[in-house]
Parts: C-alpha cells; sequence; structure tokens
C-alpha cells in the first residue's frame, strides 16, 4: 500500500469524481483509476461505487478513508519535521477563524508569514468558535480565533487571550435608534433581531446578556456571515448586536452603544499536545508563545 494511493483515495472521495481527483493530483485519469483499481485488488474490497452519474464511498471505503488521511497527515508532518530540524519550515497551516475576527488583522499576518515561509502551504476555513475547537482538537486546522462569551473558555486546546471587546447595536440608517446616543438592552428588547444561529458561541454572547437583564427578545433571521446579516438590517429586517471592533467593516448600517451592552474574549487557540513547525512559525509571527500539555 503506497501513500500515492491513499492521496488518490482521499481526492477521489473529496471531489466525488476521478477526473477532477486526477486534476487536483496532476495526473492523467487513468493512471489515477489504475492505482486505485490496484489498491483495491490489495485490500480485497471495492472502495468506490462507480456509476455514470456519480462516484461515491463504498461501506469499506468510508472505513478506509480516515485511516488514509492519518497515515498522510502523518507522513507530512514527518516531513514538516525533518525539514524544521534542519532550518526549513514546510508543510501545511490551516487557519480557522470566526467571521466577526477582529482582534487580530489575519490577512496581514497571514501576508506576513507567508513572506517569511513561501514553502508553506496555507489554507483559511471560516466557521463558528465551537466547531473550529472539534477542528484543532481532530488535526484538521493548526491554529484557529475564536470569539467567546467572557465565561467561557476553550476546552481542551492550548488558548491565549487576543482582546475584549463590547458588543454594539447595528441598525439600519432610516431606524429610529440610529439617531440615539445610547440605548440599553430593555429599550432593544422590542425589536426583532438578526443573529447567528442557536446554540453558537456567537449567539450565547448576545442570549446571556438579555437573559440577566431578564429580558428576552424575537431572533427572526439566523445567519453565520456577518456581512449578510448587515445587508439583512439594511433593509430594515431586523438590528443586532456585533462586536465593535469589529463593525467598521460593515457598510450602510449605523451603530449605537449599548449601556448594559454583553461582551466577548477573542482567543487564538491550538493544539493542546502537537505543535507542527508551522503552526509554531505563525505563532511566533503573532508574537504569541506557544506551549502544549
Amino acid at each position: 500500500m503506497e501513500l500515492q494511493q491513499m492521496r488518490y483515495v482521499v481526492a477521489v472521495a473529496e471531489t466525488n469524481s476521478f477526473t477532477r481527483a486526477a486534476q487536483r493530483c496532476l495526473v492523467v485519469q487513468s493512471a489515477l483509476s489504475h492505482q486505485i483499481a490496484r489498491l483495491e485488488r490489495e485490500l480485497g474490497a471495492r472502495l468506490f461505487e462507480r456509476t455514470s452519474r456519480r462516484v461515491r464511498l463504498t461501506a469499506a471505503g468510508e472505513a478506509f478513508l480516515p485511516a488514509a488521511r492519518q497515515c498522510l497527515e502523518a507522513a507530512e508532518r514527518a516531513g514538516s519535521e525533518v525539514a524544521a530540524a534542519v532550518g526549513e519550515i514546510r508543510g501545511r497551516l490551516t487557519v480557522g477563524v470566526i467571521p466577526t475576527v477582529a482582534a487580530v488583522d489575519v490577512p496581514a499576518a497571514l501576508q506576513t508569514f507567508r513572506s517569511r515561509y513561501p514553502h508553506v502551504r496555507i489554507g483559511l476555513r471560516v466557521g463558528a468558535s465551537e466547531q473550529l475547537v472539534e477542528q484543532i482538537k481532530d488535526g484538521a486546522i493548526e491554529v484557529a480565533f475564536l470569539g467567546l462569551p467572557v465565561t467561557d473558555r476553550p476546552d481542551g486546546v492550548a488558548t491565549c487571550e487576543m482582546g475584549r471587546d463590547d458588543l454594539i447595536a447595528v441598525v439600519a440608517p432610516g431606524h429610529p435608534l440610529a439617531v440615539e446616543s445610547e440605548v440599553d438592552l430593555k429599550r432593544l428588547s422590542s425589536e426583532v433581531f438578526v443573529d447567528f444561529p442557536a446554540g453558537s458561541a456567537g449567539r450565547a454572547q448576545t442570549d446571556q446578556a438579555f437573559a440577566a437583564a431578564g429580558v428576552t427578545r424575537e431572533v427572526a433571521f439566523e445567519v453565520t456571515a456577518a456581512d449578510f446579516m448587515a445587508r439583512l438590517i439594511h433593509q430594515g429586517l431586523g438590528v443586532a448586536l456585533l462586536p465593535s471592533k469589529f463593525v467598521p467593516n460593515l457598510t450602510d448600517v449605523v451603530t449605537v452603544p449599548v449601556r448594559d451592552a454583553p461582551a466577548r474574549i477573542e482567543h487564538l487557540v491550538w493544539n493542546r499536545f502537537a505543535v507542527t513547525p508551522a503552526a509554531k512559525a505563525f505563532l511566533e509571527v503573532l508574537g504569541v508563545e506557544y506551549k502544549t500539555s
């Protein structure tokens, strides 16, 4: 069983296509198909169901895929560690970010990192804080920027606090609150809200604040992207509470300070037990001292 065969299996599984997988792996399709067929003979089981319309994993393929990914990741880590031992940073760096990250200029940090370490493949994933933490634990990403209520702390990962921020009301330009110098949660509770999905850390910040104030509110629109949230607000469909340091990134909306505003903490997190050379280098770019358990 060869690493190249595993790469081909993973590529087909992720693209659902032998043609696209061959393009990704920079080989002709016949060579890729031959290697996968050879692997299937060696394993004594078919990994894919092939029809004229689709390709999908069999039960055997579903069982094989996680192990194949782990082998590829282990091989990549081994190569990265060897390169680091002779002073060269290689491998992969996948960074997770929440939609409203504000404590760090992530594009600027990645640009600095890329200029210093051009041989590292950089990836970026946007998601909710709780999802990113799980991806750190699973090894799918190396570092992530989170936003959590001040009462919460990332669990099971190494962490560094990057900044704190109060949330601020965001309304349409023609909204009655747009001319106010300040508002409180009791007044906002009568408004229809646009917010992040229930159960997410981004939503929890606001839910906890309203609960502490003893008032309830209506959330009519749940979205995952802050820019789309701003578009709904601009149309007068609702109001929102968003971090004050992030809001300058939005257009066509008005902000109003909140007297009893909820707050959040932005954390940088990484794996507690293993830090890749590329992740170590990125933490150093950010001025963060890494540590593991």
